[in-house]
């Protein structure tokens, strides 16, 4: 089997010839063969004369993206960009990562996803049905054998990116995900499995879709779906020993769970939980570092008690443990919950039998005082609060208010996605804050006003608002891809036998130091609680999202150097050579020569 890490100065061997090697994404060059390729992979009268760089034939790709007129249609079209050629894609979609990943992730692959199977077209990744599981490890060594896989991304589909159960349709945010782990962890796409577990769907709108392409039954639980999800585990754990195992999108009643069963024994992540969490951890470490304050003096209102609340709450209660020296238990009496029926109390969760919330439930005395969200941040006086809950306009104009009356800056964080379920919108919380706020959203948005006439640039990763008399500012997008590709290459690279918490406390703070804030005049040595600069601007919280590949990169090597120093890793070189092995182990868009083998790549 060819090495299908690509630089520039790669030769691969290839046994594939005329049709079959157009036709197979990994390997299409299209107009960018050479003339010798031509000759020898008999091309030449299959192509057009023109011998094309791939600059040439990244310009021509973004001409055509640019003649569809909605983000669904650009999805649609990079889509199918990305099955005829994988290198033009990636290093077209990498050139222009900030306006495109919107498209081809959220909020634009929510939409694409509750149309899948209308948009279906052809089969990709791995599909396992419950009604085949006798056949499973057949199918599963069908995708696998003869593969070095490195990343396996996994979704039984019933809590996808806010719009809930899509059945089958969750195989293309495995395939999404796994797209975003090559963009920015630099994980070769020939080393990754999308797989979607098709247990059923309780979304009545595919059941009664004569077009659903997914198995038309109720979602399967209990003993019967655990057993599934096992055997499925135990194969990768079986054919792919040392790779990261990434689930994605499972329900409340099941993500948390499964993450705590499996999380020991194998390299587990869950982007949900943990992603979100962390990413969002970094966000919180660089604002309380500009105040001047430490996350051990927060008090932290969550509105969206579902995985990702739950995560992000664990996430910072656990650094506030770690990093602050802080009563475990202390610390989880910083944290209020509150989701669709109010207040998470001990009354609330006997009654929802929702064993993930028992450790954050509040007394039943406090619920005397009103349970609703505002009744929560008035009590509880929090500095900081956090939306997971998709209720679109849950961060009401009274919500906000109330925060700027307990605190110079509050820090809201509405970080639902996609945009259409966001808690509160920008603007509205520049306009309710009288522009104190500080914010970070799970989504980009477009240009805002700020309450003096100025606007706010509502792009990823720049600077958050935070003062009425600023000039210039830009809502931060508190966006996972700044840090789980790095988690994962990182525990790639290093063979870990499990992503450690100590990983994950790694991961965050590595991103937290690239925090231009923290790097800024005032970040260093401003006063306590000014978070203005010398020019009155407020440098981004975060690194810009154009930066996600190196920002990912830097993560990558904390995460695997954690590794080494907690025994967890299983490498074969000398930890000193970390960084260049790191380096060498991205894969990059670019293509590489192509040498006639009949037993190269392509073999039968």
């Amino acid at each position: 089997m060819a090495d299908t890490n690509r630089k520039t100065s790669h030769t691969c061997k290839i046994s594939l010839q005329g049709a079959a090697l157009l036709n197979d994404p990994q390997w299409n060059k299209g107009s960018a063969f050479t003339e010798e390729e031509r000759q020898i992979f008999k091309l030449r009268g299959r192509l057009p004369c023109k011998v094309n760089t791939l600059e040439e034939q990244i310009k021509r790709a973004y001409d055509q993206l640019q003649q569809h007129d909605t983000p669904l249609k650009k999805n649609s079209f990079l889509e199918s960009l990305r099955v005829q050629n994988w290198i033009l894609y990636y290093a077209l979609v990498q050139k222009y990562l900030k306006e495109l990943m919107p498209i081809v992730y959220t909020p634009t692959e929510a939409e694409a996803i509750s149309n899948y199977s209308h948009l279906y077209r052809r089969s990709e990744g791995l599909y396992l049905s419950f009604p085949n599981a006798e056949t499973m490890e057949e199918d599963f060594l069908d995708q696998v054998k003869g593969r070095d896989i490195d990343l396996i991304v996994v979704s039984d589909a019933e809590a996808i990116l806010g719009i809930g159960d899509q059945g089958v349709g969750g195989v293309a945010i495995s395939i999404a995900k796994s797209v975003i782990y090559t963009l920015v962890g630099g994980i070769d796409p020939a080393r990754t499995l999308p797989v979607a577990l098709d247990v059923g769907t309780n979304n009545k709108e595919l059941l009664d879709d004569d077009i659903y392409v997914g198995w038309r039954h109720n979602r399967v639980r209990g003993k019967d779906y655990d057993e599934f999800v096992d055997k499925f585990v135990q194969l990768v754990k079986k054919h792919v020993p040392n790779g990261l195992l990434h689930f994605e999108d499972f329900g409340v009643t099941n993500a948390q769970r499964l993450l705590n069963r499996y999380q020991e024994d194998y390299a587990v992540f869950n982007d949900d939980i943990q992603g979100t969490g962390a990413v969002t951890l970094a966000a919180l470490m660089s604002a309380v570092g500009i105040t001047k304050t430490k996350l051990s003096d927060q008090t932290i209102v969550i509105y969206g008690a579902g995985s990702a609340g739950l995560g992000v709450a664990r996430q910072i209660r656990d650094a506030m443990v770690i990093l602050d020296g802080m009563d475990k238990e202390e610390a989880t009496r910083r944290f209020h919950l509150v989701d669709k029926d109010g207040l998470v109390t001990k009354s609330l969760v006997d009654k929802a039998q929702h064993a993930g919330w028992a450790e954050f439930q509040r007394n039943d005395d406090e619920a005397q005082e009103g349970t609703s969200l505002c009744d929560v941040v008035k009590r509880s006086k929090c500095t900081i609060l956090i939306g997971t809950s998709t209720h679109a306009g849950g961060f009401t104009e009274e919500v906000v208010k109330e925060m700027t009356r307990n605190n110079a800056h509050p820090i809201i964080l509405p970080l639902s996605n996609p945009t259409k379920l966001v808690e509160a919108h920008p603007q509205d919380i520049i306009k309710w804050s009288d522009g104190k706020a500080l914010i970070a959203t799970g989504s980009p948005f477009d240009a805002c006003d700020l309450p003096n006439g100025q606007k706010a640039m509502c792009v990823p990763i720049k600077n958050l608002v935070k003062s009425i008399n600023l000039t210039r500012n830009s809502i931060a997008e508190c966006n996972n891809a700044l840090i789980y590709g790095g988690i994962g290459h990182g525990a790639i690279l290093a063979r870990a036998k499990k992503v450690s918490d100590g990983m994950l406390i790694a991961a965050v703070q590595r991103l937290a130091q690239l925090s231009p804030a923290l790097k800024s005049h005032q970040g260093e040595t401003g006063k306590e609680g000014n978070v203005q600069d010398a020019e009155g601007n407020l440098p981004p919280l975060l690194p810009d999202f154009e930066t996600a590949p190196d920002t990912n990169f830097e993560v990558s090597i904390a995460v695997a150097q954690c590794a080494i120093d907690e025994g967890l890793a299983r490498i074969d070189f000398d930890p000193s050579q970390l960084r260049e092995k790191a380096d060498i182990s991205r894969w990059q868009p670019v293509y590489p020569r192509y040498t006639y083998d009949a037993n190269g790549y392509g073999e039968s």
